[in-house]
């Protein structure tokens, strides 16, 4: 049973304030005009790494005995996960083994080569590179760092509302990338210990769908999955993160492929952000008008990595131009 406080968070802040990136602010004018509301990014694609990831990396280590360092670690990702153990790794001269399925961005497997990670490619999809990376573990007496279903990994991921919130405490609406949900968790944990009406919202894709049709359920349920420009977002959820989130968090929507696309363009061409499908997936909801009671709110929308193959995006900036 997964349980975190907002003293947990608070415990993560200090032990991670110092190895990551203060991320800024900052206000869409041309949003926020667009959908009567007062849009703010909080740009975790601007943090080391790339990704919002490293928080919560670097917490679980810092969490770890010296035993269990001195073991190695070893974790399953489809990429920013990943990233950001790796670069804890390196920054504690920890041995890391990261499995990723074989079709995670390359961008992504060049940044876990980049920190000195052994890289395992296996798989078509996040779960079945989690399953071998279970069994790498006992093989090897490496400690498993899940990308989400973990305490220490949730407060790290909650630091960056409450970095948010001590920056600015007023927004009535925090959107969140939901992918296996432990940024999704700790955000609302953190958001609403400061702000108890604050509301947080979950956003996916059609293509990866589990949390919205789970959350609107009260248990796990079976989805189907394609492929998709969220990356990150993509694959299954577990019951301890589930029975989190319906404690803590309001509301999950679902974005179409092709608007995320859009929004992805729309971030180059009007703010001049490379910006990752998973990250893109709140503008997406945003400038389809999908949140129209936002209107007149304090909107806070996390953009949560920028690791995004240049290739993909010029692709993508080319369709829509």
């Amino acid at each position: 049973m997964l349980n975190v406080s907002f003293t947990d968070i608070v415990r993560a802040r200090n032990r991670v304030k110092q190895e990551i990136v203060e991320t800024p602010l900052v206000r869409s004018q041309i949003l926020s005009e667009q959908t009567g509301a007062d849009v703010w990014f909080k740009m975790e694609s601007l943090q080391k790494t790339g990704s919002f990831k490293v928080r919560g990396a670097l917490n679980k280590l810092a969490s770890l005995s010296e035993e269990e360092l001195a073991n190695g670690v070893i974790t399953a990702s489809a990429g920013n996960h990943a990233q950001g153990v790796a670069y804890a790794a390196n920054l504690k001269q920890v041995s890391a083994m990261i499995v990723v399925p074989r079709t995670a961005p390359e961008t992504k497997k060049a940044g876990i080569k980049r920190y000195g990670a052994e890289l395992v490619e296996y798989g078509d999809n996040y779960d079945e590179a989690e399953a071998h990376a279970y069994r790498l573990a006992k093989e090897t007496g490496r400690t498993f760092v899940h990308a989400f279903e973990d305490n220490e990994i949730i407060a790290g991921q909650g630091t960056v509302a409450l970095e948010a919130l001590l920056a600015d405490p007023d927004f009535d609406t925090i959107l969140v990338p939901a992918g296996g949900g432990g940024l999704l968790c700790g955000v609302a944990i953190a958001a609403k210990a400061i702000n108890p009406d604050v509301k947080v919202i979950g956003i996916q894709t059609h293509a990866s769908p589990p949390w919205y049709y789970s959350f609107r359920a009260g248990k796990l349920v079976d989805v189907e999955y394609s492929d998709s420009l969220a990356d990150g977002l993509h694959g299954g959820i577990t019951q301890g993160n589930l029975d989190l989130a319906l404690r803590v968090v309001d509301d999950i929507i679902l974005v179409e492929e092709e608007h995320v696309a859009q929004a992805m363009y729309w971030l180059a061409k009007e703010h001049h952000y490379m910006v990752e499908g998973s990250g893109a997936v709140g503008v997406a909801a945003l400038l389809q008008n999908q949140l129209p009671q936002l209107k007149g709110k304090k909107v806070l929308n996390i953009i949560s990595g920028s690791n995004v193959d240049a290739a993909k995006l010029a692709k993508i900036v080319q369709k829509y131009s």
